[in-house]
């Protein structure tokens, strides 16, 4: 039982936008049915075939992305081509809350399951459509990718170094927060619909959720007129308006190993200049904020100089023991494997899948004190579920479910 156990979703959402939503559900009690077609192996989701992987085995149901993802899930296929498909589909949307997809707009639609289909077979149904553009204005019939997101809602313009190229993210960063958004969306009208009995369509645009996470970036243009790719404009590792130094990374001693240190205000850099013990740090050159920004190159080569040649660890210990915010830069493998705190919290429970075996995947990063989120069912195979959901649920008897799988409708 958990805080969404009484809620059921129909979900044909896939990689990470859809997914990662309903993932969220799911981990806080959620019936989340995934409903994929048995036919594409893979290309409904790409994540089902792509890494990272576990060992040599490759496979539709292998994907490691695809098993984090879809963590607490049942999965069901279903050839929507077919009329049985169909049929067999309306029935289990009978008896779903919400509906989840992130195609491109109108995909549903011309699967004959559009906003204006569900209604009829659910008159409450919550819908949401998560698409690049949504379901309106000029772009809607686009399609986007993650990066693609990224570099329309003007994220990857305020990335990378001064005076280079925009340096982009790589990865779909964009897709967790659209799913983070998607996800409170489907709360709030889940509460609407207990409240008035109404339910609604829910029309995400992931574009515009990366233009509400453009920082200040947009308010510094729309009032000054400043572009964050300019002349002058500090990397990204100093404070963007000059409210702190000094701020920044610092290398440390031996192969890749940096400590970030934030001096919020006179008293902490009294406090760093003290553990630095080099008379340069006395220069009134630093004396206070407005002179510190003046000389923020010589400020730095000062915390490199005193930083080289330590150890990263021991660094920061030296200068949060001062009082001094301070921390070491941490790769993957110090945060995930070796800091109790993280293990304490528990971000990364180990869930059982059923060719995977044992795997961490990522939880959230809440805790609720009556209504926790939990973990313990890997991603769903392919139709793994098809005899739970549409045998059990929809009371298809064993032998049609048999029929239905020769004839290639499951």
């Amino acid at each position: 039982m958990g805080a969404l156990s009484h809620v059921r979703v129909c979900d044909f959402g896939g990689q990470l936008a859809g997914a990662g939503a309903t993932k969220l559900l799911a981990m806080f009690g959620a019936e989340v049915i995934r409903v994929e077609d048995p036919a594409t192996q893979g290309r409904w989701d790409m994540m089902r075939v792509v890494g990272p992987y576990v060992d040599e085995r490759r496979g539709v149901d292998l994907g490691g992305g695809f098993n984090n993802h879809n963590v607490n899930k049942l999965g069901v296929t279903l050839n929507l081509k077919e009329e049985e498909g169909r049929a067999l589909l309306t029935r289990l949307l009978r008896v779903c809350d919400v509906v989840t997809e992130n195609f491109a707009a109108g995909v549903l639609d011309r699967l004959g399951f559009g906003y204006e289909r569900l209604k009829e077979i659910r008159p409450d149904v919550i819908y949401v459509s998560n698409s690049g553009f949504g379901h309106s204005g000029p772009y809607r019939e686009f399609k986007t990718w993650g990066p693609i997101v990224q570099a329309v809602s003007g994220l990857t313009f305020t990335s990378g170094l001064p005076d280079e190229e925009p340096a982009g993210y790589g990865f779909s960063y964009m897709d967790h927060g659209a799913a983070a958004f998607m996800a409170i969306a489907v709360l709030a009208a889940l509460h609407h619909r207990e409240q008035t009995g109404d339910g609604q369509w829910i029309d995400l645009a992931s574009t515009v959720a990366g233009l509400t996470l453009q920082r200040t970036a947009v308010l510094d243009w729309t009032v000054n007129g400043r572009s964050s790719r300019r002349l002058g404009q500090p990397n990204g590792n100093r404070a963007d308006f000059g409210e702190m130094a000094p701020h920044g990374i610092y290398a440390a001693s031996g192969d890749d190993r940096w400590v970030a240190v934030a001096c919020r205000d006179d008293e902490d850099w009294s406090r760093l200049r003290d553990v630095l013990g080099d008379p340069e740090a006395f220069d009134d050159r630093f004396a206070t904020l407005a002179t510190r920004l003046v000389h923020e190159d010589e400020l730095d080569e000062v915390l490199a100089r005193w930083m080289r040649d330590r150890d990263a660890a021991d660094a920061a210990v030296v200068l949060v023991a001062a009082g001094v915010p301070a921390s070491v830069v941490k790769s993957p493998g110090e945060r995930i494997d070796e800091d109790s705190d993280l293990d304490t919290w528990g971000l990364f429970p180990t869930v059982r899948h059923r060719l995977l075996g044992e795997v961490r995947v990522e939880g959230v990063p809440v805790h609720l004190s009556e209504s926790d989120w939990s973990a313990d069912k890997g991603g769903p195979l392919l139709g793994e579920d098809n005899e739970r959901v549409l045998g059990e649920l929809l009371g298809i008897d064993p032998a049609r479910l048999e029929r239905l799988r020769v004839d290639g409708v499951v």
